[in-house]
Parts: C-alpha cells; sequence; structure tokens
C-alpha cells in the first residue's frame, strides 16, 4: 500500500489531446508536453493559418516549432507503465471479501483457483501444483473454488458425505448408514445426481419445446392482428362507399355500422394483444427458468445438486393451450354482405333485418378454431363420459353401470346424508363440471325423463321450483314423453316437435352460450336450441320421472 501512495500520478503524464499516456513525449516552449505524433496532427489542422498553438495555454509560434523526444519524461512514463502494472497485477492474485482464498497460505492469501472435493479445501496456483504432479492427488477432483466445501462433511461424524438416503431425501456419511439412517435406502450420491440430471434434462426439453410452441403462437397472434386491422378498415371503407349511395334514408344506420365495427375491432384486438403479452410473458419465464436449470445443472457438486434438486427441478403448469389455431380470414367480410343487402332491400333492413349487421359484428371470434359442428361425427369429436355423483342421487335411485346408469326403485338405497344430495326429487348431477364444447347422450327407458344441464349451486333441500330442474334460472331441461317432447327453463314451458327416440343428444358450447338437443336415430334431428351466456361451469343431469324408468350416460366414440 506503502507503494502504491509512493507513485506518481499518471494524469500528470497524459496527453491533454489523446488523455492517455504520453508515447514519445514532446514538450513545447510554453512548458506543456504531448504525445508527437498528436502535436504534430494538431499543427498539421492549423498549416492553412501558418500561425501554431498550443492546445492548452493557446500561445502561438510562428514558424511551426521543431519538436524532439523528451528522454527523461519518456523514462519516467516507462517507469510509471511499469510500477503500475505490477501494483495491479499483485492485488489482483491476492484475495478479496467475494474471492474463495487459498487454504494453504500463511499471512495475506492468495486467490484459490481450483477447489479440491477429496481434499475438502482450495488451493491457489503455487499450492495446487502437488494435485497436478502427484500420482494419488491427480485422481482427486477439482473444481471451480468454491466456499461450501465445509457443507460436504458430515455434523455428526466429521466424515465426507457421499451416499444419498433415498428414504429421508437427505445427503449423508457412510457412519450414518449404520447409525440414524440404518435400514434406509440408499444410494451414490453421484449415482443419483446422475438420475436426476436425466430428469432434469427432460424438464429442459419441454420447456424449450414449449417455447417454441409458444413462439408460433405469438406469430399466429401477430398476423392475425394484422389481418384483423386490414379487414376491419376495408369493411369500413366499403361500408361508406355503400352507405354514400343511400345517403338521405339510412345515413344514421351508417354510423352506427361503422362505430360498432371500431368497437369490435378494438374489443378484439385488445384480446388478441392481451393473450400475446401473456405469451411472450410465458417465453420470458421459460427461458429465464431454462437459464435458472441450466447453471443449477452445470454445478459439479453433487451434494449441493441433490438437496436443491427438488426446489428447483419443479416446473409450473401453463396456463394456455400448446397451441392457437386461427380460422380462415372472415373477419368482417360478412359485414360488408350485410350493408350490400341494406342497399339492396332498404325499406325492408330499415324495419327489419338492421339486426344482422349487428349480429354480423358481434360474431367476430377470432381464436375460435371450428365452426359449430353439423353432422353426428362432427359432435362426436367433443364427446365427453358422463359419470353420475352418487352423493347427488335421490335416496330411491339405484346407480349401476360403472355410475352410468340411473333407475327408479321405488326402494331406499340407504345413502349416508349428504349436503349435495337431492331430497325432494328423483334427481341426480354428473360428477364432472362441463365448460368448453362437450357432447353426450342419453337413453331412457320407461315412462319419461327429463334431461337436464344445471350449475352446481342449484337447490337440493326440499320440494320447491328451486331445487326442480327446468323450473329456475338454474338449469335447463328437456322433458322426454312415450308420444312428446317440452323443453323447461325458469318455469317457462316450450313446445317441442321432432321424431320420438329413445336416445337424445346434448350438445354444450359453454363459450358460446349454445345448448342444444338432437334426436338421435340413424340420424341427428336437432330438438330444440338455447342461446344464451353460460356465468358458470354445469352440470349434467337426468330427473326420472316414474318407477322403473331408466337412463343411461352412453358411452360415444
Amino acid at each position: 500500500m506503502a507503494q502504491q501512495r509512493n507513485q506518481p500520478d499518471s494524469k500528470k503524464f497524459s496527453c491533454s489531446i489523446c488523455l492517455d499516456l504520453l508515447k514519445d513525449p514532446v514538450t513545447t516552449s510554453c512548458g506543456h508536453s504531448y504525445c508527437m505524433d498528436c502535436i504534430k496532427t494538431h499543427w498539421d489542422g492549423e498549416d492553412g493559418k501558418r500561425i501554431y498553438s498550443c492546445p492548452q495555454c493557446r500561445k502561438t509560434f510562428t514558424p511551426r516549432p521543431v519538436l524532439e523526444k523528451h528522454v527523461l519524461l519518456a523514462e519516467l512514463v516507462e517507469d510509471l507503465k511499469k510500477t503500475g502494472l505490477q501494483a495491479a497485477a499483485d492485488d489482483h492474485c491476492y484475495a478479496g471479501p467475494e474471492d474463495v482464498a487459498c487454504d494453504v497460505c500463511i499471512g495475506r492469501k492468495m486467490k484459490a483457483v481450483k477447489s479440491c472435493l477429496v481434499c475438502l479445501a482450495s488451493y491457489c496456483e503455487n499450492h495446487l501444483q502437488p494435485h497436478h504432479d502427484s500420482p494419488p492427488l491427480k485422481k482427486h477432483q477439482l473444481v471451480e473454488p468454491s466456499k461450501n466445501l465445509q457443507s460436504n462433511i458430515c455434523s455428526h461424524h466429521d466424515e465426507v458425505m457421499k451416499i444419498f438416503c433415498l428414504t429421508d431425501q437427505q445427503v449423508i456419511c457412510y457412519l450414518c448408514t449404520m447409525d440414524e439412517h440404518k435400514g434406509h435406502e440408499t444410494a451414490p450420491a453421484a449415482a443419483e445426481r446422475k438420475k436426476q440430471q436425466k430428469e432434469l434434462e427432460v424438464s429442459r426439453l419441454n420447456i424449450q419445446q414449449r417455447i417454441q410452441d409458444r413462439q408460433k403462437d405469438v406469430e399466429l397472434l401477430q398476423q392475425e392482428l394484422e389481418d384483423i386491422n386490414v379487414s376491419a378498415d376495408k369493411t369500413v371503407e366499403d361500408s361508406k362507399k355503400i352507405f354514400i349511395q343511400m345517403i338521405h334514408l339510412i345515413q344514421k344506420r351508417g354510423r352506427d355500422v361503422e362505430q360498432q365495427i371500431r368497437s369490435q375491432q378494438e374489443t378484439e384486438v385488445n384480446r388478441v394483444k392481451e393473450l400475446q403479452e401473456k405469451l411472450e410473458q410465458e417465453i420470458r419465464d421459460l427461458k429465464r427458468k431454462d437459464a435458472e436449470l441450466k447453471q443449477f445443472s452445470d454445478t459439479p457438486d453433487h451434494n449441493h445438486f441433490l438437496l436443491n434438486y427438488p426446489s428447483v427441478s419443479a416446473l409450473s403448469e401453463s396456463t394456455h393451450s400448446s397451441s392457437i389455431n386461427i380460422r380462415p380470414l372472415r373477419h368482417f367480410e360478412d359485414v360488408t354482405a350485410a350493408v350490400k343487402e341494406l342497399r339492396d332491400q332498404l325499406q325492408d333492413i330499415l324495419r327489419d333485418t338492421w339486426t344482422n349487421i349487428s349480429l354480423a359484428i358481434t360474431e367476430v371470434d377470432v381464436l375460435r378454431s371450428e365452426p359449430q359442428p353439423k353432422t353426428r361425427d362432427e359432435f362426436l369429436k367433443y364427446s365427453r363420459e358422463i359419470t353420475l355423483d352418487p352423493n347427488t342421487a335421490f335416496r330411491y335411485l339405484l346407480l349401476s353401470v360403472g355410475n352410468r346408469k340411473v333407475t327408479s326403485t321405488g326402494e331406499d338405497q340407504l345413502y349416508p346424508d349428504h349436503p349435495d344430495r337431492f331430497t325432494g326429487w328423483c334427481q341426480v348431477l354428473s360428477k364432472e363440471s362441463l365448460t368448453g364444447r362437450c357432447y353426450w347422450e342419453v337413453e331412457w327407458r320407461g315412462g319419461g325423463v327429463y334431461v337436464a344441464v344445471t350449475y352446481k349451486n342449484i337447490c337440493r333441500k326440499g320440494k320447491s321450483d328451486e331445487c326442480v330442474f327446468g323450473r329456475n334460472d338454474k338449469s335447463w331441461a328437456l322433458r322426454c314423453d312415450t308420444n312428446s317432447y317440452s323443453f323447461y327453463y325458469n318455469n317457462t314451458t316450450t313446445s317441442v316437435s321432432g321424431p320420438q327416440s329413445s336416445r337424445i343428444g346434448v350438445y354444450l358450447d359453454h363459450k358460446a352460450g349454445i345448448l342444444s338437443f338432437y334426436s338421435v336415430s340413424e340420424i341427428m334431428t336437432l330438438l330444440h336450441r338455447v342461446q344464451t351466456t353460460f356465468t358458470e361451469p354445469i352440470h349434467a343431469g337426468v330427473w326420472v320421472l316414474d318407477l322403473g324408468t331408466t337412463a343411461e350416460f352412453l358411452e360415444v366414440k
């Protein structure tokens, strides 16, 4: 430190032009020093003036001075370079507060360049040499300098811990296997590390695949954003041209159409951007997790790896679908078609068909991948296996065939008390809560049944309308009798016509708010369709009307 204090200030030997240490120093008659090349270049720029100046004090010289190298100053600069570099090198070799110090050095310790997992000590370059020269020491495992070597020593037996206890999930020494871990399942730490390392690599591959999937989704969404905007802009322009032809009669409707399109455009763009941002955030999180796992994977310390593996290997499940399918480009084109119809049928549109335009706009859904199914094969793509929940079954209902069939027996089945059980009506609900697109079929035999869907929070106790399928605003039900159908919702009855069948198909599109009932025989015939808004997941259910009547939820594929 004293040597450093006695060193000259390097700034005093710096060129004021290049700000570096002087090279081939020269001194002007005014006493200021510069690098020879720097002052020559400066004066070359003043040749046109025939007057040459000092860059620091601005003293002028005429003619241009002839400069010679300042030998003494050059020697001082060279000495400064040598002493400064040597001091920096010496300081660099000694261990600081954040460095791993050599365990062998006495006095001021040098930085360790390696740690030995066998000796459990760290060595500087000089004291590491025996590990390079001695054959027995060459077999030791050297790693990058580590401050955690003592964590490899058993606190009970003062032995190196090289065994992993699978029973207690901790690293132990060989004496522990004969003591508190006697009889436990164990494995060499290195072998167990290798096994878990493979699991870690699988996790990383999973992350990398998910990153690729999300990147593809982001690209799809970016293209979709552009298509939405192009389609919306084109539709607005086309609509304006059409409405110009109907200036006096339809001007107000034209403004309404534009407003709705822009509103829906904004809604759709915001939805896509929100999902895009979530996917990009997930990509960043996955990349960060992958980097953390890579860093953790590269640690050579088996014990550190095994002790921390369970906490770092956990991978949260994705909250998003693995891929996003965009339906063919038909965003706002239907709006244009509706506006043209408005032009051609002006009087009728003004009275009746204005709704067509509004519906065409609001039906834009860029993230819906497929249209509604039409054939039975298309419905079967959404088939769900429905099982009935015994805890909801009325006491006189017998469940069978894997809890998919229910029969009204007239005999108490001695079910235990349960808060979910219907106590006043012969009804039962499915175990499964249903969202998204679902299709199932119910086959019935006997006097009649109600095929229903309901929110889970429908009342269960007593015989009020709040507990009955179709007589409240929490449930929808199709009544199937021998010769007729009826639909019930919120205590309102709707007559339904259609071919009689013992098999009823039910299709749900929860997001779109569509609930449809079909008569199923050789063909599917629509009996009744509901368009509503579902505010929670729903459950399938049946209400068996007569003694001996059965209803079975079929396995359809």
